[in-house]
């Protein structure tokens, strides 16, 4: 257990807006997060758990302890179909996969280079060109604050959908991801059917898809090293097939994809370049010039800059085409998770 003397978070986050926090410490173990949550040091203050940050927008300082999850340690298990690879909640997930290929393990690859730690995967059900985690997802460890005890929940549990989980819902508060266990099969099926993968012929290797992702990713996305952000910032917009549509007649080169009965998923990166809010800026937070759906710092953001542009990009949108955007970033404001409709309800965001 390491407790840090610079309370900025700004390095901590990866929209790296110079925000602060009253304490910060790195736990390496489920035991340190036990002994943190009981320390009657802490006992009064409110507490967040971060990864890498990589999902995160801080609307405001954090008046209480933020805690580093630094859980790491791999572990696999050969199986006669698969094999059950155990990583910690604290490693790096892009690493990760490097390292499941390297070690001759492929299945991952489509993931390769998405931000942030393994802990983190499940909570979004991170997802990439064609692949999720919930198809690979065998359990999720996570540590009941109130009992001091890991409880292994198996991935029917988990509830997965579109960039969600029972950790977003139910499990959100009180639970703590200590560790997740992925299950890689045996007979590698490539992934080529999304968007640039297809350039790719029948006998690319793991390695040329992992390769293949990361040139893509890092020719659309912006590296959060260099220019603040914390990747999609809206998730891809569900709207009835009637809208779908409608839209369709006026817009025909729009992407539209049936996604069940009754529902269409659009793109919201395609909806925000067509509401020509490319390389809008306020203040120091812009839309990206390349990856409309990217809201960036461009070096002094400060988080009313960055609530202020997603405010314009959501009313931007509902009004050119009637369907309305909701974010993927999650926003802490204060010492409570909240959202941009909840911060314009009570005045703290506005055009």
């Amino acid at each position: 257990m390491i407790t840090l003397t610079d309370n900025s978070l700004a390095s901590h986050h990866t929209f790296g807006i110079a925000v602060n926090a009253k304490h910060i410490i790195c736990a390496e173990s489920a035991e340190e997060l036990v002994s943190i949550w009981q320390s009657s040091q802490y006992a009064s203050l409110p507490k967040l758990i971060l990864g890498e940050g990589s999902n995160m927008l801080f609307c405001s300082d954090y008046p209480g302890l933020v805690v580093l999850n630094r859980i790491r340690g791999i572990e696999v298990e050969e199986r006669t179909d698969d094999w059950l690879v155990h990583a910690g909640a604290g490693e790096n997930w892009h690493e990760f996969v490097r390292w499941t290929l390297e070690q001759g393990m492929p299945g991952l690859e489509n993931l390769a280079l998405i931000p942030g730690c393994v802990g983190s995967s499940p909570i979004q059900n991170i997802g990439a060109y064609g692949a999720e985690i919930k198809e690979f997802c065998e359990y999720v460890d996570v540590l009941n604050i109130a009992s001091g005890e890991v409880q292994r929940l198996p991935a029917e549990a988990c509830r997965f959908g579109y960039r969600d989980s029972v950790f977003k819902h139910e499990l959100k508060d009180g639970y703590i991801i200590t560790a997740v266990g992925f299950r890689i099969s045996k007979l590698w099926l490539p992934k080529l059917g999304y968007g640039a993968l297809s350039a790719l012929d029948d006998n690319a290797t793991p390695m040329d898809v992992f390769n293949a992702v990361c040139d893509i990713r890092r020719s659309k996305l912006p590296d959060p090293a260099r220019l603040g952000n914390a990747g999609s910032f809206f998730k891809n917009p569900v709207i009835g097939r009637e809208l779908a549509e409608c839209l369709l007649v006026e817009y025909p080169g729009m992407p539209c994809y049936s996604v069940g009965e009754g529902s269409c998923k659009l793109a919201a990166g395609w909806l925000i370049d067509q509401a020509g809010l490319k390389g809008m800026t306020v203040g120091g937070a812009k839309v990206h010039e390349q990856q409309a759906l990217v809201l960036v710092n461009t070096g002094n953001a400060t988080s009313a800059d960055v609530l202020r542009l997603a405010l314009k990009v959501v009313e931007s949108v509902a009004q050119r085409f009637g369907v309305q955007l909701e974010h993927e970033v999650r926003f802490m404001d204060m010492a409570e998770e909240t959202t941009l409709p909840e911060l314009v309800e009570k005045g703290k965001v506005c055009l």
